[in-house]
């Protein structure tokens, strides 16, 4: 065998694409045929090769195993890596089946680490095959992130293998996959289950904890976050508030008597609902032109402010409402549980995650907030 690291890489060329069009998911070829009639883009290959470019420097060193076309072998070309391709599925629309095969034939072949994009799915499919056999590392690309088998962002991913590669010293810890029920998701619950574990290298900085579930418990520091946000809507009323996902905004929705999608993006004016569970097209055309402000929360576990849950809220979207515009609200507890780790931007465009990096005004009571670093 060489002296090269030899780096297993597999894509999930369909995951995420029902995020940005509000499908909430990408399990099942009749939703993925709907998410490209629809428009959605192909975006995890895309992210598997902002993680390789990582090591692009270390190319001479480093052998990646992979699946054909799509499912790897263009993102590690277009990073410059050498790639030996192991397994080529047998139709476009590739499925669960074929992650399964792929990492299989990539095993087989006798890899130092798998790196795969894809979601929570993905991370079912991939430890079905892998469980506890050799190291993983996902590269965040679906529209659903329970598990703790994935790093931050698709940079991070490429920095937990660049260290590997480089010898440096790099823990390895068990980290749990766990995958909602989908059509429970679309209802607006979230039945999250276990499925299993997986080794994976251990960094606090690049990989991700696994998603906190439930409400937050502080009733009143919500109420007084909500009153907040109230009072600005009203002292706004031409300005579209584009209402993210999640418990803090879902409370802040209740607080105004407003229907709330708690998986979704709504959009309030002047106190009232004037779109519900938007797609990133439709929010686009809805708010052309007018004054726009984001109420988005932060993921607890995982600090991810944009990448999660929200995808509907589209590069172009967030760079044409600006950075100014983004009305962050968690409570303090939620920031004191991340350890210091700053809060994540994984919107898929590096240059706006570059241009949105450093400091954010946190809203966490009643006129009060707080300056916490994004990155």
């Amino acid at each position: 065998m060489s002296d090269k690291f030899r780096l297993g890489v597999v894509v999930n060329p369909f995951a995420g694409i029902g995020g940005a069009v509000a499908l909430k998911g990408s399990d099942g070829a009749a939703v993925r045929e709907q998410a490209l009639a629809a428009g959605a883009e192909q975006l995890a290959g895309i992210k598997m090769t902002r993680a390789l470019n990582v090591l692009s420097s270390l190319a001479g060193q480093i052998t990646v195993i992979t699946a054909s076309a799509e499912m790897g072998e263009n993102s590690a070309r277009e990073a410059g890596l050498t790639a030996k391709v192991v397994y080529t599925p047998a139709q476009a629309q590739t499925e669960a089946e074929d992650t399964e095969a792929a990492v299989e034939a990539i095993l087989a072949e006798g890899i130092d680490l798998l790196l795969f994009a894809g979601g929570d799915g993905t991370a079912r499919n991939v430890c079905q095959i892998a469980e506890l056999q050799t190291p993983v590392l996902g590269v965040p690309a679906g529209c659903k992130i329970h598990s703790g088998v994935y790093a931050v962002t698709p940079v991070a991913a490429g920095e937990v293998v660049a260290m590997m590669v480089r010898g440096e010293l790099v823990s390895e810890a068990p980290a749990e996959v766990r995958d909602i029920d989908e059509e429970a998701f679309r209802q607006g619950k979230v039945l999250a289950k276990h499925f299993g574990e997986m080794r994976v290298p251990d960094s606090l900085t690049y990989v991700q904890a696994v998603k906190a579930g439930g409400k937050e418990s502080d009733e009143l520091v919500l109420e007084d976050i909500a009153a907040f946000i109230r009072e600005t809507i009203e002292d706004e009323p031409d300005t579209f508030f584009v209402m993210g996902s999640g418990s803090t905004v879902a409370a802040i929705m209740d607080s105004m008597g407003l229907d709330n999608t708690l998986l979704g993006v709504d959009v309030v004016k002047d106190g009232e609902l004037v779109a519900s569970d938007v797609t990133a097209a439709q929010l686009l055309e809805l708010t052309d032109g007018q004054p726009v402000k984001m109420v988005i929360t932060v993921i607890g576990g995982q600090g991810h402010i944009f990448g999660r849950g929200n995808q509907q809220l589209s590069p172009s979207f967030i760079r044409r409402t600006g950075k100014e515009n983004v009305l962050i609200t968690a409570t303090k507890t939620k920031l004191q549980s991340l350890d210091g780790r700053p809060l994540r931007l994984d919107t898929g465009d590096a240059e706006l995650d570059t241009a949105l990096a450093g400091y954010f005004p946190v809203i966490t009571g009643y006129r009060d907030k707080v300056l916490y670093p994004a990155k």
